[in-house]
Protein backbone atom coordinates (compact mmCIF):
# COMPACT_ATOMS: atom_id res chain seq x y z
CA UNK A 1 0.00 0.00 0.00
CA UNK A 2 2.57 2.41 0.69
CA UNK A 3 4.71 1.59 -2.54
CA UNK A 4 2.17 2.23 -4.43
CA UNK A 5 1.27 5.39 -3.12
CA UNK A 6 4.46 7.25 -2.99
CA UNK A 7 5.16 5.51 -6.60
CA UNK A 8 1.59 6.95 -7.43
CA UNK A 9 3.21 10.14 -6.99
CA UNK A 10 6.13 9.78 -8.90
CA UNK A 11 8.99 9.09 -6.08
CA UNK A 12 10.53 5.43 -5.19
CA UNK A 13 9.71 4.07 -1.35
CA UNK A 14 13.32 3.37 0.18
CA UNK A 15 12.74 2.02 3.49
CA UNK A 16 9.49 2.08 5.80
CA UNK A 17 9.89 1.45 9.69
CA UNK A 18 7.07 0.64 12.18
CA UNK A 19 9.39 0.59 15.56
CA UNK A 20 8.11 -2.06 17.70
CA UNK A 21 7.19 0.46 20.41
CA UNK A 22 5.13 3.36 19.86
CA UNK A 23 3.06 3.85 16.78
CA UNK A 24 5.33 5.62 14.48
CA UNK A 25 5.19 5.09 11.06
CA UNK A 26 8.47 6.25 9.20
CA UNK A 27 8.67 6.57 5.39
CA UNK A 28 11.94 6.84 3.60
CA UNK A 29 11.56 8.53 -0.37
CA UNK A 30 13.31 8.94 -3.18
CA UNK A 31 13.19 10.01 -6.67
CA UNK A 32 13.55 7.19 -9.30
CA UNK A 33 17.15 6.59 -11.16
CA UNK A 34 16.85 9.37 -13.89
CA UNK A 35 13.33 10.81 -12.53
CA UNK A 36 12.73 14.31 -12.90
CA UNK A 37 11.10 16.12 -9.57
CA UNK A 38 7.51 15.90 -9.78
CA UNK A 39 5.57 19.08 -11.24
CA UNK A 40 4.11 19.75 -7.74
CA UNK A 41 7.25 19.67 -6.47
CA UNK A 42 8.65 22.88 -4.96
CA UNK A 43 11.78 23.48 -3.66
CA UNK A 44 15.75 24.14 -5.26
CA UNK A 45 16.16 20.88 -4.70
CA UNK A 46 16.88 19.54 -8.11
CA UNK A 47 18.65 16.02 -7.46
CA UNK A 48 17.64 14.85 -4.07
CA UNK A 49 13.97 15.15 -1.81
CA UNK A 50 13.34 18.55 -0.83
CA UNK A 51 10.56 19.04 2.52
CA UNK A 52 7.85 20.10 0.46
CA UNK A 53 8.36 16.49 -1.44
CA UNK A 54 8.21 15.08 2.04
CA UNK A 55 4.82 17.15 2.80
CA UNK A 56 3.31 16.02 -0.45
CA UNK A 57 3.82 12.06 0.49
CA UNK A 58 3.23 12.84 4.39
CA UNK A 59 -0.11 14.32 3.34
CA UNK A 60 -1.03 11.77 0.60
CA UNK A 61 -0.12 8.90 3.02
CA UNK A 62 -2.17 10.79 6.15
CA UNK A 63 -5.37 9.88 3.50
CA UNK A 64 -4.14 6.51 2.53
CA UNK A 65 -3.65 5.61 5.99
CA UNK A 66 -6.78 7.19 7.51
CA UNK A 67 -9.15 4.89 4.47
CA UNK A 68 -6.99 1.94 4.97
CA UNK A 69 -8.07 2.30 9.13
CA UNK A 70 -4.14 2.03 9.55
CA UNK A 71 -4.14 3.38 13.08
CA UNK A 72 -1.05 4.93 13.64
CA UNK A 73 -0.04 8.15 16.19
CA UNK A 74 2.90 10.02 13.87
CA UNK A 75 4.20 9.54 10.46
CA UNK A 76 7.54 10.97 9.40
CA UNK A 77 8.63 11.28 5.98
CA UNK A 78 11.90 12.08 4.95
CA UNK A 79 14.40 11.48 2.62
CA UNK A 80 17.11 8.58 2.81
CA UNK A 81 20.18 10.38 3.81
CA UNK A 82 23.59 10.01 2.91
CA UNK A 83 23.66 6.93 4.66
CA UNK A 84 21.08 5.40 2.07
CA UNK A 85 19.65 2.06 3.33
CA UNK A 86 20.37 -0.51 0.12
CA UNK A 87 17.66 -3.54 -0.08
CA UNK A 88 16.70 -3.85 -4.01
CA UNK A 89 18.83 -5.35 -6.13
CA UNK A 90 18.50 -2.37 -8.66
CA UNK A 91 19.64 -0.40 -5.73
CA UNK A 92 22.98 -1.95 -5.48
CA UNK A 93 23.37 -1.67 -9.00
CA UNK A 94 22.49 2.14 -9.36
CA UNK A 95 24.92 2.47 -7.01
CA UNK A 96 27.52 0.61 -8.04
CA UNK A 97 30.90 2.23 -7.77
CA UNK A 98 29.96 3.52 -4.17
CA UNK A 99 31.49 2.12 -0.97
CA UNK A 100 29.22 0.77 1.14
CA UNK A 101 28.69 -1.56 4.33
CA UNK A 102 27.08 -4.77 4.66
CA UNK A 103 26.15 -6.85 7.90
CA UNK A 104 25.68 -10.38 7.36
CA UNK A 105 22.87 -12.47 9.52
CA UNK A 106 25.31 -15.59 9.36
CA UNK A 107 29.06 -14.79 9.14
CA UNK A 108 31.38 -15.53 6.12
CA UNK A 109 35.29 -16.72 7.66
CA UNK A 110 34.09 -15.16 11.21
CA UNK A 111 33.15 -11.66 9.67
CA UNK A 112 29.53 -10.10 10.09
CA UNK A 113 30.91 -6.17 8.84
CA UNK A 114 31.91 -5.95 5.36
CA UNK A 115 33.10 -2.45 3.76
CA UNK A 116 34.16 -1.71 0.57
CA UNK A 117 33.07 -1.02 -3.10
CA UNK A 118 29.88 -1.93 -4.80
CA UNK A 119 30.49 -3.81 -8.42
CA UNK A 120 27.07 -5.07 -9.17
CA UNK A 121 23.88 -6.97 -8.01
CA UNK A 122 21.92 -10.05 -9.60
CA UNK A 123 18.47 -10.51 -7.98
CA UNK A 124 19.86 -13.14 -5.91
CA UNK A 125 23.53 -11.33 -4.64
CA UNK A 126 25.19 -8.30 -4.22
CA UNK A 127 29.27 -8.36 -5.51
CA UNK A 128 31.57 -5.97 -3.13
CA UNK A 129 34.79 -5.41 -3.73
CA UNK A 130 36.95 -5.93 -0.39
CA UNK A 131 40.66 -5.96 0.64
CA UNK A 132 41.20 -6.09 -3.64
CA UNK A 133 39.08 -9.17 -4.41
CA UNK A 134 35.49 -9.30 -5.21
CA UNK A 135 33.07 -11.23 -2.67
CA UNK A 136 29.72 -12.53 -3.96
CA UNK A 137 27.02 -12.61 -0.82
CA UNK A 138 23.45 -13.93 -1.63
CA UNK A 139 20.38 -11.20 -0.37
CA UNK A 140 19.35 -13.63 2.04
CA UNK A 141 22.45 -13.40 4.19
CA UNK A 142 22.23 -9.46 4.21
CA UNK A 143 20.73 -8.04 7.44
CA UNK A 144 21.31 -4.63 6.21
CA UNK A 145 23.27 -2.85 3.80
CA UNK A 146 23.44 1.17 3.50
CA UNK A 147 26.10 3.14 1.44
CA UNK A 148 29.31 5.03 3.27
CA UNK A 149 28.87 9.29 3.60
CA UNK A 150 31.75 11.23 1.78
CA UNK A 151 32.36 13.82 3.97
Amino acid sequence: MLERTVAGLGYELVDAELPARGRLVRVFIDRPEGAAPPAASAGPSQGGISVADCERVSRQLERVLTVEGFDYDRLEVSSPGLDRVLKKAAHFRRFAGQEAELRLRVPVGSRRRFTGVLRGATEAAVELEVDGGVMTFPFENLERARLVPKL
